[in-house]
């Protein structure tokens, strides 16, 4: 396994490249969007667990230069959402093969309950940061204003607690600290010299701090009560942002299973639930601007997230009941516009046909 893990890491271009080539030639394959399709979804699964466990190999390489706090080992929560999310469409087409259409929702269901679950243990081991893509991508950005402890200037009160990530200067010190203000001049200073060889003076004083400097400690992760004990009602509704993010899919399976597909009931209650959690956390970043304490602030990651997440929503157009009433009808009238027009009729045939095959596949149109 090692020497696969090497293989990977030195050839990522060229893995990439192979990846891509084969996940795009899977939507050549016969029997695609068929009533016999297990086949052609085991190998788009398998390529997608393949592609996910690659992926995972060339974002844990390891540095040269290990630097900062000590992570401890943690279990690999990306890995396990991207493998279940490549799975799920082989559950579908499996159970509706087997079981039916109707029968086929409780399989959907119990592969969203387990997604949740893994997505909150995630949500909690990365000390309550929001979810990037739905978890695939782990979130390692550090927020500036994260913590409510009172600073000046950006450093800490004297007194004051110091939780993970306190400030420390370039060298290692703390700047409140006496011996560290000194030991920190003295290093700047024989820095700033740039002189061939140290003085012994200084090897001294480097040797002391370094004696002196304590081991990186173990990176301490926000909990819930933390969480909530210094951010108040904002926390709260952050956490419920999240929440109604993760849990959304499986409540709109579940509303299906009562009412089925064709009801407006799961389609209100996950738009519903969308605009909500999107609101929750839209409306405590708003507030952190306009308050007097800065209660939350987005990495420019989760920015990006959260305009993700918007996106999604258009995905509302192509789920039942709104995509049989609405959006075919507009995809058929513009087939046969285009029909007459060479090679563009044709393509465009093509592409509404892929466009109603994907369709009838919940896991294409979930966007969880």
């Amino acid at each position: 396994m090692e020497a696969y893990k090497r293989w990977v890491r030195r050839n990522k271009e060229y893995v990439h490249s192979l990846e891509s080539l084969a996940n795009g030639l899977t939507w050549l394959l016969p029997e695609r969007f068929s009533a016999s399709e297990i086949g052609p979804e085991a190998v788009t699964a398998i390529l997608g667990v393949v592609t996910a466990i690659n992926e995972h190999i060339i974002d844990t390489t390891p540095t040269q230069m290990q630097s900062g706090s000590v992570e401890p080992y943690s279990f690999p929560y990306s890995l396990c959402i991207s493998a279940i999310k490549d799975l799920e469409t082989l559950v579908e087409v499996a159970a509706q093969h087997y079981y039916g259409e109707d029968k086929k929702w409780n399989f959907i269901a119990v592969t969203e309950a387990i997604k949740v679950l893994v997505r909150l243990a995630s949500f909690r081991n990365s000390g309550y940061k929001m979810l990037l893509h739905g978890g695939e991508t782990p979130n390692n950005e550090k927020h500036l204003n994260f913590s409510s402890q009172h600073a000046t200037g950006g450093f800490s009160k004297p007194g004051s607690h110091h939780g993970p990530g306190y400030y420390r200067d370039v060298n290692g010190q703390n700047p409140w600290n006496l011996e560290g203000r000194a030991l920190s001049a003295l290093s700047r200073f024989g820095e700033n010299a740039r002189m061939v060889s140290d003085p012994v003076w200084l090897c001294r004083v480097q040797h002391q701090q370094a004696i002196m400097e304590p081991p990186s400690p173990m990176v301490e992760r926000m909990t819930l009560s933390t969480l909530l004990s210094e951010k108040g009602f904002h926390g709260a509704l952050f956490v419920m942002g999240e929440v109604l993010f993760i849990t959304r899919p499986l409540i709109y399976v579940l509303f299906i299973r009562k009412y089925g597909i064709w009801s407006w009931t799961p389609w209100f209650v996950s738009l519903a639930m969308d605009f909500i959690g999107v609101g929750f956390i839209t409306q405590v970043t708003k507030s952190s601007h306009s308050g007097k304490q800065q209660q939350f602030g987005l990495t420019d990651s989760e920015k990006d997230e959260l305009k993700r997440r918007k996106l999604l929503w258009a995905l509302y157009v192509m789920r039942d009941p709104f995509f049989s009433k609405y959006t075919r009808q507009k995809l058929e009238r513009t087939e046969k516009l285009l029909e007459p027009v060479p090679l563009v009729g044709l393509l465009t045939g093509k592409l509404v046909e892929l466009i109603i095959g994907a369709q009838t596949r919940y896991t294409y149109m979930s966007g969880s």
